[in-house]
């Protein structure tokens, strides 16, 4: 296993989903992994350090494990099947270490708020062609058309979110 920490997340144009790239610490090697809209927001609101009125449910994942006297040792992505990537947590609480089994997505955005180390393969890191593009704020993964959203325009869209933009619900 190699420590990798969040290197970017951005837009695939190609299948309109985001992906977060995740960068060897030591290294140029790189693992982009898909994820869901909720989940990107949730890493960039971290990564850019942005403050919410009310706590994401990543918050909440970390009151409940600092409340509990626990301590996130590690997140390990574990292997991906099917084109789907596997995580694994391993929380050291009063009953000792316990590996939960939980999305990448939803445990880098736990890991990035608790400030522990991410973990990764070796197997399934790749050197990835990163473009800039020069004229924009943009930058893009040449073969997959992914772009990075800046903290200016994550603020704007988080801005214009409407409640609709969640789905229905019943209170």
């Amino acid at each position: 296993m190699v420590e990798v920490t969040v290197a970017r997340l951005g837009l695939d144009s190609a299948t309109n989903s985001y992906v977060v790239i995740l960068r060897e610490k030591l290294g140029t090697r790189m693992l982009p992994i898909w994820i869901g809209k909720p989940e990107a927001e949730s890493i960039l609101i971290q990564m850019n350090q942005l403050k919410r009125e009310r706590p994401l449910t990543h918050d909440l994942c970390k009151a409940l494990i600092n409340g509990l006297g626990g301590t996130l040792r590690r997140v390990s992505i574990t292997r991906v099947e099917k084109s789907t990537y596997y995580a694994e947590m391993q929380l050291d609480g009063a009953k000792g270490i316990v590996e939960l089994d939980a999305r990448p997505s939803d445990s880098i955005a736990i890991a990035l708020r608790l400030g522990s180390p991410i973990f990764a393969p070796e197997a399934l890191l790749t050197v990835l062609d990163l473009d800039r593009d020069e004229d924009s704020s943009t930058a893009s993964l040449s073969a997959d058309g992914v772009h990075e959203l800046s903290a200016e325009q994550l603020q704007a869209y988080l801005e214009n979110l409407r409640p609709e933009d969640f789905g229905k619900f019943s209170p």
